[in-house]
């Protein structure tokens, strides 16, 4: 955290398949294939180890869209107009103000807890995913291309946070929706007025028993 926030660009130029190679090639040295579980982006690339059959269970909580996600609420977009609105900065990391990251993670809490996660865990962030996300659909070499079909996908749950200003539950109900097609076993639960900062703020725990549950269940007999 702190090397990040001396160091902005530490984090500049990383992108979703450097990112899902480098979770792959930590997994390939595992001796039993893992619950794979992310959050925003870490969703997207949760579902694309998923695609390769390398977990043996996934969750994917508010995930960022991935190619043939079709709605784009009007909140994502201003969510994402902070990265998105200059094209500079797909080569930069990007930090949100406050204000901005209260609309988009901390839209559901009082101010002083939405203060108090900025402080804590807002660091910059990459700029050149939200630009591969945004451009998907359009991009027939995109990188956040998921295999939704392979049989060997596993279990997989999607949780959506019912006030997500960032990844509304219109974008997560189409990725179950597609995601349905496969012939595992697929979930979509929803997290009563929760926002995108559900991981992390006050009610984390309440998602993390949902998690927790799915992951048991799909695991009991290993």
């Amino acid at each position: 955290m702190e090397e990040a926030r001396k160091d902005p660009d530490v984090f500049a130029h990383k992108m979703v398949k450097q990112v899902t190679d480098h979770y792959l090639e930590a997994i390939d040295g595992l001796t039993q294939a893992p619950a794979v579980v992310g959050h925003s982006f870490g969703g997207l690339i949760a579902q694309k180890i998923a695609g390769t059959g390398a977990a043996e269970v996934t969750v994917a909580i508010d995930p960022a869209p991935f190619q043939g996600v079709l709605p784009l609420p009007v909140s994502s977009l201003k969510s994402s107009a902070p990265v998105l609105a200059n094209p500079l900065n797909f080569g930069r990391a990007v930090s949100l103000t406050l204000e901005q990251f209260t609309f988009g993670w901390a839209n559901t809490l009082e101010a002083d807890e939405a203060e108090q996660l900025w402080t804590t865990y807002h660091v910059a962030a990459s700029g050149v995913p939200l630009f591969q996300a945004a451009t998907a659909n359009f991009n027939p070499f995109t990188e956040t291309k998921v295999d939704t079909r392979n049989p060997a996908r596993g279990p997989l749950l999607i949780v959506s946070g019912e006030h997500d200003n960032t990844v509304p539950r219109a974008m997560t109900e189409a990725a179950f929706r597609i995601q349905q097609k496969n012939p595992a076993l697929t979930e979509f639960i929803e997290m009563p007025g929760r926002g995108h900062s559900l991981t992390i703020d006050h009610g984390w725990r309440g998602v993390a028993d949902e998690v927790l549950a799915f992951v048991t269940t799909q695991t009991a007999n290993d």
